[in-house]
């Protein structure tokens, strides 16, 4: 199985997600806790029973019996490891995207988060990289 770097916690939940199309939505942390039992329960509760989502102990277990884990499970962490660091780029490199937008639309809102709500009010942003960085951060 080849090397794979997930993050810890609910980030790892989210690793365990099969993705959908090829250049698919990015995957929500909610819809990973409930797909995790799905995808790889069964290698988890095999090989890796005891440990905790902390400390990347599953996914080292997971990767040290990577011969042993059920193709499913290794396509899943694959796809959905993409999946998941797609968002988190999408979540860092939203305001960039939208910075036009925000000038034009949120003039004198401060704040990200504040300008992203005012982002999301607004069915004006004609910005196609600002809507799909919205998008692909889970926040639309």
């Amino acid at each position: 199985m080849k090397k794979l770097r997930l993050l810890s916690g609910a980030a790892l939940i989210a690793t365990l997600i099969v993705a959908g199309a090829s250049r698919a939505d990015t995957i929500s942390y909610a819809d990973a806790v409930s797909a995790l039992a799905k995808a790889c329960g069964t290698d988890i509760k095999k090989f890796c029973t005891g440990l905790n989502l902390g400390n990347n102990q599953i996914q080292n277990c997971l990767e040290k019996n990577g011969g042993k884990v059920s193709p499913t499970c290794t396509s899943t962490l694959t796809s959905v490891t993409a999946s998941i660091k797609q968002r988190q780029a999408a979540q860092i490199g939203f305001f960039k995207l939208c910075e036009h937008d925000a000038a034009e639309f949120c003039k004198g809102v401060m704040g990200e988060g504040n300008i992203l709500a005012c982002l999301l009010k607004t069915k004006r942003i004609d910005n196609g990289k600002c809507n799909q960085a919205i998008t692909d951060a889970g926040w639309r």
